[in-house]
C-alpha cells in the first residue's frame, strides 16, 4: 500500500520521510492552502457569518501536485501541526483533496523523533471539528474587526493603517505605559547607609558590610528630605553601633517550570536579545528537525506552541536518570516535580522540552546554527533544572542599634546550589543580592567605617520590553501563545510602536490611533472585553459554545458601534504630529521633520509644498569608524535587527553588531564598542589594538 502524509513544511517532510521509509510519500502543504480572500471581507454576515474560502494565489501548482499524489495513494494522512491552526489546515486539505473528514486520517506529532512519529502514525483520529470551529471563529472575528475598522482609520487618520483584536490592545498597553511615564511626578526620599564591621579578628572578618537605616524605637521611618536625614544623623552622633538581634534561617529556592510559548519568548528576549518572531522561527526549526551526526534528521524539542506545563512520565524518568548520573544523587528528586498549568491552558501538548535529554547542547553544537544552539541550550537547561533539587540558602538578618535608631543588614550564602548549578532564571528586575556577613554576636559593638545620607527620587514605571509586554498580555488573558510573536511584529511593522534598545516606545501614529480607538471603539481596546472574548473562543474549542453564536453576539454591538463612530467623526480627520529633528534643511533653513512613507521613515522639510527637500533618516551614534574615522550610524536588517556601520559606505564597508560607545580606547584612542550577549565586555575594534575589559555592572543592568 502507498500512503500520502501531508505536513506543513519541507524541513518537517524531510525528517518524517526518513522515519517512515518505503510505502510512504511525505509532502508539504507550505502552510495554509485556502484562506479568506485578500480583496474583500469574505464573510457572509447576513447568513450565519459563513466564511468564503478560496485557494491561495501562487499555490495552484502545489495544489495540483497534492491532488495528483492523493489520487495515486491508497490512504491520505493529514499530519499538519498539532494545534488549532494545524487542525484547520488539515480540514482545508481534506476538502480540497476529497478526503472523508469522518475517517481516521488525522495524525499529530508532539515531537519529530522516531518514536514520536511512529506513535502518531499508529494512532490516527478524525479531524477535531471543535478545534476547526475555534480557528474559524478567531479568523472570522479578526477579519471582521480588521476589515471594518481599518478603512475607518484610513479615512480618519491615514491610508495603510490596520486595527486588530489583539494588536490594538497591545498598542494601547504600550501607549498607556508611556502616558504613565509622562504623567509621573518623582518624589524625593532619602536613605542613610552605613558601612560597619567587626572590630577584631582576621582581615577578612573585619571587612565592612552595608547596613541600611530602618527607623527609630523599633518603628519604621521614611526619610522625606535632607533636613530629616541630617537630624537623624545628629541624633546618632557618635553612638555605638551594637548588634541587637540576629536571625538565621534556611531558605529554599525552587526552579522555574519548563518553558511554555510565552515564557520561552520572554527568556529568549532577556537572555539572548531575540525578538519573539526570531525565537519562534528558531524553535520551529528545532521542532521540525536538524541533521545530527550519527542520528540523521531529528526534532530536538517538542512542539513549541503550548501553554501547558504537563510533562510525559517517560521524559520525567529520563531527566531523573540523567540528573543522578551527571550531577549526583543529592541533585535528583525522590519523585518528579509536577507544575500546575494555568486555569485556561490548552493541555493537548506537553511543555517545551528536549526530545532526548542525552543530547546535551555541547554534543549537538557543531550541527546547529548559532541561534539554534543558543535556544536549544536554553530549553534543555530549563527542562533539566525543573527536575533538579531546590537550592538552599543560609540566610542571616541582623538588627543594629545606634542609640534609639536602628539599622538592618542581611545576607545569604549558598548552602547547596541545587538546580542553580545548571540554570538561573533571568528577570526584568534587580537580581537577588546580599553581602556575606561575618560571624556576629548579640551585644557586639561594631566598627563604623561610614554613615552617610543619600538622596533618591522615585522612578516612573519602565517602558515595556517584548518580554514584559508578552508577560502582561498573557496575565491579562489577551491572545494565545501563537499570537504573541505575530502581534509584536505587526505593531512594529505598522509603525505604531518602535524599539529603543530593548524598550518598546509608541510612535506619534500609535498614540493618535490609540486615542481614536479609545474614543470610538473602547471595547476593542479594552483588556477585560478582549480577555472575555478570548474565553468565549476557548469555549468554542471545548465544545461548550457555538462559534456562529459567539460571533453573532459580538457583531450586533460592533456593527452599531461602527455606525455610531461614523456619525461621531463625520467630516473629521485626526492629524499625526510631525516629529521635529535638529537636522536643518539646507535649502530653506527650517528644522526637518520625520515622515513615514512606504519604505519607512525619512526626513522632510516642513515647508512643503514650497520646499520639497527630503533625505534619508540617519541615526548617528557617539562613535567614530575604527577604519576611516567617519561617523558610525545605526542600521537595520530586513528582519529588524540593529547593527552599526560606517556613514562612509560604500567606500568604507565597516559594520558590527556591537554597540558603539562615547568612551575611547585608553590604548589607541579609537571608539570602544560594547559586545552584547550574556558575557558582556567592552573592546576596541581598531585593527591590531586588542584592548578589552569587562562591561561595568551599572551599564549591564541598565541595558538589561
Amino acid at each position: 500500500m502507498s500512503k500520502l502524509v501531508i505536513v506543513e513544511s519541507p524541513a518537517k517532510a524531510t525528517t518524517i520521510q526518513k522515519y517512515l521509509g518505503n510505502g510512504y510519500e511525505v509532502m508539504a502543504s507550505m502552510g495554509h492552502v485556502r484562506d479568506l480572500p485578500k480583496s474583500k471581507l469574505g464573510v457572509d454576515v447576513e447568513h450565519g457569518f459563513t466564511p468564503v474560502y478560496e485557494n491561495i494565489k501562487g499555490k495552484e501548482d502545489l495544489i495540483k501536485k497534492l491532488k495528483s499524489a492523493a489520487k495515486k495513494s491508497d490512504e491520505v494522512l493529514l499530519a499538519t501541526d498539532p494545534d488549532r491552526e494545524g487542525e484547520a489546515i488539515s480540514w482545508h486539505l481534506a476538502n480540497l483533496l476529497g478526503v472523508d473528514v469522518n475517517q481516521n486520517n488525522r495524525v499529530t506529532f508532539n515531537e519529530i523523533t522516531k518514536s514520536g512519529v511512529k506513535n502518531g502514525i499508529e494512532h490516527p483520529r478524525k479531524i477535531d471539528m471543535q478545534l476547526v470551529d475555534a480557528q474559524q471563529a478567531r479568523r472570522v472575528l479578526d477579519r471582521i474587526v480588521g476589515y471594518k475598522i481599518s478603512p475607518f482609520l484610513w479615512k480618519k487618520i491615514r491610508k495603510g493603517l490596520s486595527a486588530g483584536r489583539v494588536q490594538s490592545v497591545a498598542v494601547r498597553m504600550v501607549v498607556d505605559r508611556e502616558e504613565e511615564i509622562r504623567a509621573f511626578k518623582p518624589e524625593e526620599y532619602w536613605t542613610i547607609d552605613a558601612l560597619v564591621g567587626k572590630k577584631s579578628g582576621k582581615a577578612a572578618e573585619k571587612k565592612p558590610f552595608p547596613a541600611k537605616y530602618y527607623g527609630a524605637n523599633g518603628k519604621k521611618v521614611e526619610i522625606k528630605n535632607r533636613e530629616q536625614a541630617e537630624k537623624i544623623l545628629a541624633e546618632i552622633g557618635s553612638a555605638d553601633f551594637v548588634v541587637s538581634g540576629i536571625k538565621k534561617g534556611v531558605r529554599k529556592k525552587s526552579p522555574p517550570p519548563p518553558f511554555i510559548t510565552s515564557t520561552l519568548q520572554q527568556d529568549a528576549s532577556r537572555r539572548l536579545g531575540f525578538q519573539a518572531k526570531r525565537t519562534m522561527k528558531v524553535a520551529q526549526e528545532l521542532y521540525e528537525g536538524v541533521e545530527i551526526d550519527g542520528l540523521g534528521a531529528v526534532g530536538l524539542i517538542t512542539y513549541m506552541r503550548t501553554d501547558s506545563l504537563r510533562i510525559s512520565n517517560e521524559a520525567l524518568a529520563d531527566a531523573e536518570k540523567f540528573i543522578r548520573q551527571t550531577f549526583g544523587e543529592e541533585y535528583a528528586l525522590s519523585k518528579p516535580r509536577v507544575f500546575k498549568s494555568k486555569k485556561n491552558a490548552q493541555d493537548a501538548h506537553e511543555a517545551i522540552r528536549p526530545t532526548m535529554v542525552e543530547l546535551v547542547p555541547s554534543k549537538v553544537k557543531a550541527n546547529l546554527t548559532s541561534d539554534q544552539y543558543r535556544l536549544y541550550k536554553l530549553v534543555w537547561e530549563r527542562f533539566i533544572a525543573s527536575q533538579m533539587a531546590n537550592a538552599l540558602l543560609d540566610t542571616v538578618s541582623v538588627d543594629i542599634t545606634a542609640g534609639k535608631h536602628g539599622f538592618k543588614a542581611s545576607g545569604f550564602t549558598v548552602k547547596f546550589d541545587g538546580f542553580t548549578a545548571l540554570y538561573v532564571e533571568a528577570t526584568d528586575g534587580d537580581e537577588e543580592n546580599g553581602a556575606r556577613l561575618p560571624a556576629l554576636e548579640e551585644g557586639e559593638v561594631l566598627a563604623v567605617a561610614e554613615v552617610k545620607p543619600n538622596q533618591h527620587f522615585t522612578q516612573p514605571p519602565p517602558r515595556y520590553t517584548e518580554a514584559s509586554l508578552i508577560k502582561d498580555l498573557e496575565e491579562n488573558g489577551i491572545g494565545r501563545p501563537s499570537t504573541y510573536a505575530p502581534t509584536l511584529t505587526t505593531i512594529q511593522q505598522r509603525g505604531y510602536v518602535e524599539r529603543e534598545q530593548k524598550a518598546l516606545k509608541p510612535t506619534a501614529l500609535g498614540e493618535v490611533t490609540t486615542k481614536l480607538m479609545k474614543e470610538q471603539f473602547k471595547d476593542i481596546v479594552d483588556t477585560d472585553f478582549t480577555a472575555d472574548m478570548e474565553r468565549k473562543l476557548d469555549e468554542v474549542e471545548d465544545g461548550s459554545a457555538d462559534w456562529e453564536g459567539v460571533i453573532s453576539d459580538f457583531y450586533k454591538d460592533f456593527d452599531a458601534n461602527l455606525k455610531e463612530a461614523e456619525k461621531n467623526m463625520e467630516g473629521t480627520r485626526m492629524k499625526v504630529p510631525d516629529e521635529e529633528t535638529d537636522v536643518v534643511c539646507e535649502l530653506c533653513g527650517r528644522k526637518m521633520v520625520i515622515k513615514h512613507g512606504r519604505f519607512g521613515k525619512f526626513l522632510a522639510c516642513p515647508g512643503f509644498p514650497e520646499c520639497k527637500n527630503t533625505k534619508k533618516l540617519v541615526q548617528e551614534t557617539p562613535g567614530l569608524c575604527p577604519v576611516c574615522g567617519k561617523k558610525i550610524v545605526t542600521k537595520r536588517t530586513k528582519t529588524g535587527r540593529t547593527f552599526y556601520g560606517c556613514s562612509g559606505y560604500p567606500e568604507c564597508t565597516f559594520m558590527t553588531w556591537d554597540t558603539p560607545l562615547a568612551e575611547t580606547c585608553p590604548k589607541c584612542g579609537s571608539t570602544l564598542f560594547r559586545k552584547n550577549g550574556r558575557l558582556k565586555k567592552v573592546h576596541c575594534l581598531k585593527e591590531g589594538c586588542g584592548f578589552e575589559k569587562a562591561a561595568s555592572a551599572g551599564k549591564e543592568k541598565k541595558d538589561e
